[in-house]
């Protein structure tokens, strides 16, 4: 979900920008988007068409200017994936209404309503995962 928020959000203010979404783990792996997330997205005017599931490996964390992960428990991964990664942040430390280090709702094993809360939270983050992007870019080029 949050790959079609930013992917839209950055067409919109014409950031030239390179937005992929990673499981970390395989469990997934090759499978779409969930029906239900889908649902949600395109209720709210996003594409949810072509997604296949993938893992994250050391080459991509490397190559990333910012690696946003859903929940605390998966920058704990990624570190392991990719030790001593400085770019891994977690999305609702992006967003106003959340207190820094808070998970993002995984709506998995509920109901469609926690797809939609979880489309809010990403909704309030997503500029400033974007605004982050562009700052670490500008100083990067100093």
């Amino acid at each position: 979900m949050a790959e079609r928020v930013a992917r839209r959000r950055a067409d919109e203010l014409g950031l030239d920008v390179r937005i992929e979404s990673f499981g970390v783990s395989s469990e997934e792996e090759g499978n779409p988007i969930d029906r239900r997330a889908a649902r949600i997205l395109e209720q709210h005017g996003y594409d949810a068409s072509g997604h296949r599931a993938r893992k994250i490996g050391a080459r991509d964390i490397a190559s990333a200017d910012l690696v946003v992960a859903a929940e605390p428990m998966h920058v704990s991964r990624l570190q392991r994936i990719a030790p001593g990664a400085t770019n891994l942040v977690l999305l609702n430390d992006f967003n106003p209404d959340k207190p820094e280090g808070e998970s993002l709702v995984d709506p998995w094993y509920g109901t469609e309503d926690g797809f939609q809360e979880t489309l809010a939270d990403i909704e309030a983050a997503v500029d400033g995962v974007l605004a982050a992007v562009t700052r670490g870019r500008a100083h990067a080029g100093r």
